[in-house]
């Protein structure tokens, strides 16, 4: 195999990786929307969802360039998570719930691309996409990181 071959398929693994992690969060997110009774957080996670759809868009054009199919699944885990996220709602205050565990699945999904940063063999053009999108994946991530938070405050 030559060198742009496995340059090329790995910038095709990442990037489905990549995108499979963020479906996973964008269908969570939605998910989340429909069940969610504070009608601010049916907002937020709608917009959430198109967000991590667009950044989905944007990486399986990537993936489509180098002419391969996008990833068009989510994980196993980002399925599991979702189950427990409806269990925990169901269980206790169900808007902190959803947004409990879709906290965690934008500590997934950070911790995913800064893995892929992490990695030396990872292609330059992979790193390239990553860096372009970290801003508004660490900006997400933030932003639920806060509102569990603020939930959890006024718990006390």
């Amino acid at each position: 195999m030559t060198t742009t071959n496995h340059i090329r398929e790995d910038k095709i693994e990442n990037l489905n990786e990549l995108i499979a992690v963020t479906r996973d969060s964008a269908e969570f997110y939605g998910h989340a929307a429909e069940k969610a009774s504070n009608p601010e957080l049916r907002e937020l996670f709608q917009q959430m969802a198109a967000s991590k759809n667009g950044l989905i868009g944007d990486m399986s054009r990537e993936v489509k360039v180098e002419g391969a199919k996008p990833e068009q699944e989510g994980t196993f885990r980002g399925t599991m998570n979702r189950m427990y996220g409806d269990i925990r709602a169901k269980l206790g205050n169900a808007d902190y719930g959803y947004v409990a565990q879709l906290e965690a699945s934008e500590d997934r999904m950070l911790h995913a691309f800064n893995d892929v940063l992490e990695d030396k063999d990872t292609p330059a053009s992979v790193c390239a996409v990553v860096r372009k999108h970290l801003p508004l994946v660490k900006q997400q991530h933030d932003l639920m990181r806060d509102r569990k938070r603020a939930m959890e405050a006024t718990k006390h």
